[in-house]
This record gives structure tokens, sequence and C-alpha cells, in this order.
């Protein structure tokens, strides 16, 4: 990387800037481990701690990752490219396959720590819905792993007096998924809403996610609404911005 006597950036900078660019080339591929600190410090003729905080950087934007007592490697998960449209169509859920098939192609996607709840509607929640005080909800938590990756936690709301006694309140929701059981309850999805926000992780998400506290998360809200516009469904997600690529097809 070619650097000037007037480049005002710190040094941890320049340095995380010149291994970037290296990933980037090709010199340094998925899993192969980065110089360390010691290696930095030689040369660049930096201090540990500058070194250190060069390789936070990527590590921050998930470039790279350290595993415990071996050091700094690229990262060797491959994004996963969200298709926003495609995924939630009638003819994905409808057929008895899972959204998330639009999305995955061959590889290994694991749903853990689920919970099926009956809750009072937080008040927001309850207002989309058109829900009175003293309605509930389903409330349904889930982790979802990709190739071994925590990518995404999901939480859904739904009206219990929708869906109570049917597979929505279970584990397993069956082919489909809750959409095709809202179809079967008489309340297909028609329409769906998502707004997109990114911030940084609470410590718990980072947790969860297995990502470090620099690593910004992208939060979608999902909301189906079936005929006349009633809302069915709100699902806030959690993503790992550094695991997805968000695409939206559609014709102009």
């Amino acid at each position: 990387m070619t650097t000037t006597d007037d480049d005002r950036r710190p040094k941890y900078q320049r340095i995380a800037d010149s291994l970037r660019e290296a990933i980037q080339s090709g010199e340094y591929g998925p899993g192969d481990r980065l110089p360390g600190e010691n290696d930095l410090m030689a040369a660049h003729g930096v201090a540990r701690m500058t070194a250190r905080q060069a390789l936070s950087v990527l590590k921050d934007e998930g470039v790279a990752e350290s595993r415990k007592g071996a050091g700094v490697f690229v990262r060797s998960f491959r994004p996963l490219r969200r298709r926003g449209i495609q995924r939630l169509s009638q003819e994905q859920w409808g057929s008895g396959r899972s959204i998330w098939s639009a999305d995955i192609e061959n590889r290994a996607l694991v749903v853990d720590q689920v919970t099926v709840s009956e809750e009072t509607a937080p008040a927001q929640i309850g207002q989309v819905l058109g829900l009175a005080d003293e309605d509930t909800v389903c409330v349904r938590r889930r982790r979802f792993v990709l190739d071994g990756k925590p990518v995404l936690l999901a939480t859904s709301y739904l009206p219990t007096s929708v869906v109570a006694g049917s597979a929505i309140t279970q584990e397993d929701t069956g082919p489909g998924g809750t959409y095709a059981r809202l179809a079967e309850l008489g309340y297909k999805p028609v329409h769906f809403r998502e707004e997109i926000r990114s911030r940084m992780p609470t410590k718990h998400e980072a947790a969860q996610l297995s990502i470090s506290a620099g690593t910004p998360v992208i939060l979608v809200c999902r909301t189906a609404f079936a005929d006349e516009g009633r809302p069915v469904e709100i699902n806030e997600m959690t993503l790992d911005a550094a695991s997805y690529i968000l695409e939206y097809d559609f014709d102009a």
C-alpha cells in the first residue's frame, strides 16, 4: 500500500487498510492466518497496542476472526445472499418449502434455541396488530445457524386469537412454515412490508450471534398482512451485518 508523509491516518488504521487490501487482492484467502501482533510490530515498527488495534479493526468489520490460541484468520464464512422478494412469494411457502430455501442453496441451516410462548403483547406490537389491551400474542423466538455460524435472531408475534391450537404454537410449524399454516387458518398472507435499519449490537446480541461488539447488526421488521390489510404477524429480526448481502430483485 502506498503511503505519503502527509498521510494523517492513525498508524493502526494504515496497517488495517494494508491488510484489508492484501485480503481483497487474494494475498490472504479465506481461512488464512494473518500476521500476528509480533509480525506487525516488526514489519511496521509499531507498539503492540497499535498492532492489536489494527487487527481489531478487521475483526470489528467482520473481515477477520480470532481463534483462541491460534491467531487471527481471514473469515472463511461465505455471506448469505438474502433474496428479499423471492423468499416471500406464495410459490415458495405455499408449496411447502421454507422461505430460507430461496437463500441457502445446499448449505446447512439449523434453527436452535426455539421457544414458543403466549405473552401480553408489547404496546407497539399490539398497536400494529390492532389488539386490545387484554389480548395476548403467540411469541416465537428462534436463532438461525448457517454452516455452524449464528447469523440471525428472530422474534415473531402473532395474535393468539388467530393461531391458538395450530402448529404455529409448536416449535416445528411444519412444511411451508408459519405462512403456510396461516393460509390454512384462513389468514393467508397477501402482502408484506419490511423496514430495515442498522445499529451496533447489544451485549446479548453480540453473544448470541458470536460477533465482536464492533460489528453492526441489521434490523429487519417484517409485517405480514392478510386480506383487507389485516396484520397477522410481526417478525423482528436481528442479522449479523457481516454475514449478509441483502438482494432485492424486481421489475421496473
